[in-house]
């Protein structure tokens, strides 16, 4: 259990350094207006999407891997929550896809502002998840 536990918090380490990470990419696509500044962030947006998608299925398979260990888990009230937050992270993970997609078309239709604000969800998640995981209230 030890090293699941160790894969699965490297991988979760991955994905939310990119969910820190490309909605801040999305703030500097939306101001940029040359078309050199634009085609690099649509690279560097497609790359990051990329490692934080794999540190994202890597982070849920060992954490699957830890429940199957340990199923007796299941039956905690924080983690049942910390599953609840999880969700919503795989969620927020599929937004952003849909909005590097819309910046890729054109067709972004939020401002700076907005895009900055999205920015602090995982931030919010992550506090959560922490805390239920650590403390397990």
């Amino acid at each position: 259990m030890p090293w699941l536990k160790a894969l699965h918090v490297v991988f979760v380490v991955t994905w939310f350094a990119g969910l820190f990470y490309l909605p801040r990419l999305f703030v500097y696509h939306v101001a940029t207006t040359d078309a050199p500044g634009t085609a690099r962030f649509l690279v560097m947006e497609r790359r990051l999407f990329f490692i934080m998608s794999l540190g994202a299925l890597l982070a849920v398979c060992f954490g699957i891997a830890m429940i199957v260990a340990a199923p007796a888990y299941l039956a905690l009230g924080w983690m049942r929550a910390k599953l609840l937050l999880v969700a919503l992270l795989i969620g927020y993970h599929g937004w952003c896809l849909r909005l590097m997609r819309a910046l890729r078309t054109g067709d972004a239709r939020h401002s700076q502002r907005w895009y900055r604000w999205f920015n602090e969800v995982p931030a919010l998640l992550l506090l959560a998840i922490v805390i239920l995981a650590v403390v397990k209230p």
